[in-house]
């Protein structure tokens, strides 16, 4: 097969290695791709992957017999309709189905229409009405979050009544989410532990992946700002047998069934955001893709051929495929640009890396996916604010993270910074 890749970052970059083991995969491709991703697929920096007029005529060009559309903003803008118009098998929900991660209103409607367990909250479009409700409950933290796409910045925790009213200002009035904030969710704080679960979907049948541990904020010991995510570790201990059970029972299944009964089948992986509560497992959010860096260290561990997946999900028969996973665990620490997630350069040179983008002085088996590189004449350059994600898989999680730390301490650029606790929480 040949298979086009749509995306540019590390998720890309786990999503290409795990189709490139395929023995099904005949040749790849990368739109836009980057510096890394280079090595294992032919890439197209020049098409944005929100460019859907030139992905559907790129595809039209290069005839893929599968089109793996990997970030929701295309997901969102419909860009597999368009392909799936033209004729193109694809992996990746519709439009109709994407706005489970496009509109945060459509979700927590969703979820309080089929029970399905999650934080209480209220839509808002106009500051004042928000900002009264936000002073009747008086309760913090509280959570407001803006409806759409915000690149996984658009959730401010406020610790009280000012700063909820700055948030408020700041995405209604101000814009400084664009379009994405011209409608809010404040929802209530759940106290918990977080973990992440991605699944395989056909519209019918759920098989979830390996669970993970996202950690989103930018300095250790969970300080600073929101992130993309700047590591993750899986499976994630704290995501028990138990829990796993509630989980499928009371979220997995009823959201793929609440979809298709709603007249939107999700068919391609759905993410789960959970939230571990005193009151059991409740969502905190869902996606419409593979989550980044999560798909850094669950696709590793599969031990099935993807594109025997990708199959059975396009045919809805993935009740009856068997899929398989690794009994060994993956952690992933994230580098970035010195002042992610808020202003950074890129253009810095970095060290440390072979031909192939990988660790050069590593003496383990640690892989490096790239999220914002650029290669130029052979030297690869940072190019976004993600920059690298180093990976290891070892039987016992603390030599995965050992081997992934060591690694990031053979590869440098200038103003990086990287999170030195990952997995911490996992270990105690």
């Amino acid at each position: 097969m040949k298979i086009l890749i749509i995306g540019g970052g590390g998720r890309e970059h786990a999503i290409a290695r795990a189709l490139s083991k395929s023995t099904k995969t005949d040749k790849l491709w990368c739109a836009p791709g980057n510096g890394g991703i280079s090595a294992i697929a032919e890439c197209f920096p020049e098409i944005k992957a929100t460019d859907l007029d030139g992905m559907l005529a790129l595809a039209e060009k290069l005839q893929p017999d599968y089109v793996f559309v990997a970030p929701d903003d295309p997901l969102v803008m419909g860009l597999v309709d368009k392909l799936n118009e033209k004729g193109f098998k694809t992996f990746g929900p519709k439009a109709n189905a994407a706005i489970i991660e496009g509109s945060k209103a459509f979700s927590k409607g969703l979820m309080k229409k089929y029970n399905i367990p999650t934080a209480a909250y209220e839509t808002f479009t106009d500051e004042d009405k928000a900002v009264e409700y936000i002073k009747k409950r008086n309760s913090y933290p509280a959570v407001i979050k803006a409806d759409g796409l915000a690149l996984g910045k658009g959730v401010i925790i406020a610790k009280d009544f000012d700063e909820a009213k700055t948030a408020v200002h700041s995405m209604l009035v101000d814009g400084k989410f664009g379009k994405s904030g011209s409608e809010i969710v404040i929802e209530e704080f759940m106290e918990g532990t977080e973990v992440t679960v991605l699944a395989f979907t056909d519209g019918k049948t759920v098989k979830p992946m390996v669970s993970s541990m996202d950690h989103k904020r930018a300095l250790d010991g969970d300080e600073g700002l929101n992130t993309g995510g700047m590591g993750t570790i899986a499976p994630n201990p704290l995501y028990t047998e138990k829990i796993a059970e509630e989980c499928m029972e009371k979220i997995f299944k009823p959201t793929v069934a609440a979809m298709s009964a709603e007249g939107r089948p999700f068919k391609g992986c759905l993410y789960f955001g959970l939230m571990l509560t005193k009151d059991g497992a409740k969502v905190v959010e869902y996606n419409s893709r593979f989550g980044d860096p999560e798909a850094q260290v669950v696709l590793p561990l599969l031990d099935t051929d993807l594109v025997d997946i990708m199959e059975a999900i396009r045919e809805e028969r993935l009740d009856s495929l068997d899929i398989k996973w690794s009994k060994n665990s993956c952690a992933c620490v994230v580098m970035a640009s010195g002042g992610y997630p808020e202003k950074y350069e890129t253009g810095k040179e970095i060290s440390g890396l072979n031909s192939d983008g990988q660790a050069v002085n590593a003496a383990n088996s640690a892989y490096v996916y790239h999220a914002g590189t650029k290669l130029d004449n052979g030297k690869f350059y940072t190019a976004g604010g993600r920059v690298l994600g180093v990976t290891s898989v070892d039987e016992d999680l603390r030599t995965a993270l050992d081997k992934a730390y060591e690694a990031v301490g053979t590869i440098s650029f200038e103003k990086a910074h990287y999170r030195k606790d990952i997995g911490a929480k996992a270990l105690k």
